[in-house]
C-alpha cells in the first residue's frame, strides 16, 4: 500500500467523504502517479513536491487527453489536497502545486427549471402521491413522485436521499435530517403537503412488503425493496420530468437542488438560509444562485423598462 492508498483510506475514514468521491479522487491520483512513473512513497513525495512535474501533468491533461479546464481543476484540487495531507504528515516541505496556474474556465450558470414547469409536473402526478394509490404495478410511478419531490422540495443531494434512512424523517417535528458532506448533520424543515406524502409514501412501501418498517432501513426504496442507488436515481428523475413539456434542459437531480435554491432566493429567501438549507460549507457555493435572479432581473428589465423598450 503506497501513501496514495493511505490518502484514500484517511478520505473514507476519517473525513467521511462518499464512495464516489474517493473513487474520483483515488482515479485522479493513480493516473498522475502513472504519468510522473512514480509506484513508491519516495517517488511520489518527490513528484508532488515537483512543481515542474506539475506542470507537465497540467500540459498532458490539456494537450494529449484534451480534458476540459474543469476536469483539469479538478485533477489539480485533488493533487493539492494530498500534497496538503503530506505537508501535514511531514513527507515532504510545501505544497507545490498552489504554485501552478490553475486553467481559466468559463463560470457556468446553474440549470433549473420554471415555477410553472414544476407545478405542472406535481399537477399531473398527484393521482401517485394519494394515500388510496397502492400495487406493484404502480409502484414505479410513487417512487418518482416521492423521488422527485423531497429532491425538489428539500434541496438535498441525490447522495443523501440514497443515504436517507427513516430516521432522519421526523413527522412531529415536520423536519429532515440529512447527513451531509464531511459527516455533517443538518436539518430541513418539511412542508406540511410533503411529511403527509412521505408518511402516505411509506405506508405503501410496507404494505407491499418493500421494507421492513425500521427505523434504519431506507426512506425511499427501489421496487426490488433495496436502497436507491446513483443511475437508479438519475434515471427516474430523466423518466418523471419527460412528460413536462416545458423543461427542454438537461433533466438531473441537481437540476432540482438549482431550481429550489434560485426560486427561494427569488421569493425573497434569506441566502444564508439557503445556503444551511443546501448544506453548503461556504458562502460562495450559495452565491452562484443569485447570478440566476439578475438575468431574470436583467429580463424583467429589458421588457418593462420604458428606456430599454425604446428602439
Amino acid at each position: 500500500m503506497t501513501i496514495a492508498d493511505t490518502y484514500i483510506r484517511y478520505l473514507s475514514t476519517v473525513k467521511r467523504y462518499s464512495e464516489r468521491t474517493c473513487s474520483i479522487y483515488e482515479a485522479a491520483l493513480k493516473e498522475f502517479c502513472e504519468f510522473a512513473q512514480a509506484d513508491s512513497d519516495s517517488s511520489i513525495c518527490a513528484s508532488i513536491s515537483d512543481s515542474s512535474v506539475i506542470r507537465r501533468y497540467l500540459v498532458f491533461l490539456k494537450e494529449i487527453k484534451k480534458v476540459s479546464a474543469r476536469t483539469a481543476n479538478l485533477h489539480l484540487s485533488v493533487l493539492s489536497g494530498f500534497s496538503r495531507y503530506l505537508v501535514k504528515a511531514g513527507l515532504i516541505v510545501s505544497d507545490a502545486v498552489r504554485l501552478v496556474p490553475r486553467p481559466k474556465q468559463e463560470r457556468r450558470l446553474p440549470v433549473f427549471y420554471r415555477e410553472d414547469s414544476m407545478r405542472e409536473y406535481f399537477k399531473r402526478t398527484d393521482f401517485y402521491a394519494s394515500p388510496d394509490v397502492c400495487s406493484r404495478e404502480e409502484y414505479p410511478h410513487i417512487l418518482g413522485r416521492m423521488v422527485v419531490s423531497l429532491l425538489y422540495c428539500t434541496g438535498i443531494r441525490r447522495s443523501e436521499l440514497i443515504a436517507l434512512d427513516r430516521s432522519g424523517f421526523d413527522e412531529s417535528r415536520k423536519v429532515l435530517r440529512v447527513r451531509g458532506k464531511g459527516d455533517k448533520l443538518r436539518e430541513i424543515p418539511l412542508t406540511a403537503a410533503l411529511v403527509s406524502e412521505t408518511v402516505a409514501y411509506m405506508r405503501k412501501v410496507d404494505t407491499l412488503g418493500l421494507s421492513d418498517g425500521s427505523l434504519e432501513s431506507p426512506l425511499a426504496v427501489s421496487a426490488a425493496g433495496g436502497r436507491l442507488y446513483p443511475v437508479l436515481v438519475d434515471r427516474i428523475i430523466k423518466s418523471e420530468l419527460a412528460s413536462v413539456s416545458s423543461i427542454t434542459s438537461r433533466k438531473s437531480p441537481h437540476a432540482l437542488r438549482h431550481t429550489i435554491a434560485t426560486q427561494l432566493l427569488d421569493n425573497g429567501s434569506d441566502i444564508n438560509s439557503i445556503k444551511e438549507m443546501l448544506g453548503h460549507s461556504s458562502l460562495a457555493a450559495t452565491q452562484i444562485y443569485t447570478h440566476n435572479s439578475i438575468e431574470k432581473l436583467k429580463k424583467v428589465y429589458s421588457q418593462a423598462h420604458p428606456r430599454a423598450k425604446r428602439k
